[in-house]
């Protein structure tokens, strides 16, 4: 028997946050909205796996000990920050660096993502964030009996779920975004205006990443 309570609640509660815009959905719908609705799928299955990763730190103390540790939280809100600002810039660059090649190469970029570049981009992006870190460690214990004998396996059943409904969520704004995948793919345009709006998205997003304070 798990000591989870009220799991619709923690359910709705994560459904609240996933459609709340951020790095994770930024980067899931930038990829469907370029390279087609199967780039922003697999893009979110790798969210989805750091979501998991998160789960069996929390399990195993490293959330936590990140959390509490003034060090390490800094670190990885710098790497994630970094990250970000790595993805938008190179985003940036590449919008300006291929107006030359739109002559010569007018095939649609969306052959360009592979299936291991978008899993682990979207594994970093979730794995960097310590808006998730701080989730896990100030919101799951209140779905956690304090006195039960099962708090190990409640936490990873809560972050399992905290993952599904995560993936569920980017998934749809996925195939949704997805639908616009074929008319920017033959727009060079528009691909270039698009890459600069996501790129600027999530440049400021690593900033805003930079100043999370620990709670």
């Amino acid at each position: 028997m798990l000591d989870i309570t009220n799991l619709w609640l923690f359910s709705l509660s994560v459904l609240l946050l996933s459609v709340t815009p951020g790095p994770d959905m930024a980067y899931v719908v930038g990829q469907s909205v370029v390279n087609g609705r199967r780039a922003g799928v697999i893009s979110a299955t790798g969210v989805a796996l750091g979501s998991c990763t998160h789960a069996i730190a929390s399990v195993v103390g490293l959330t936590a000990l990140i959390s509490t540790s003034p060090l390490m939280f800094t670190l990885v809100k710098y790497m994630g920050a970094v990250y970000l600002m790595y993805l938008g810039g190179k985003m940036l660059i590449g919008s300006f660096s291929s107006k030359a090649a739109d002559s010569e190469n007018p095939a649609p970029r969306k052959m360009q993502a592979d299936l291991s570049s978008l899993l682990s981009k979207g594994f970093i992006t979730t794995l960097t964030n310590p808006k998730v870190i701080l989730f896990f460690i100030s919101f799951f214990p209140q779905f956690v009996t304090p006195n039960g004998e099962h708090h190990a396996a409640s936490f990873l059943v809560l972050g399992m779920v905290y993952a599904l409904i995560g993936f569920m969520t980017d998934a749809t704004f996925a195939i949704l975004a997805g639908g616009a995948a074929g008319a920017v793919s033959q727009n060079r345009m528009l691909q270039r205006l698009l890459d600069r709006i996501v790129g600027t998205a999530f440049i400021g997003l690593g900033i805003r990443l930079a100043l999370t304070r620990r709670i």
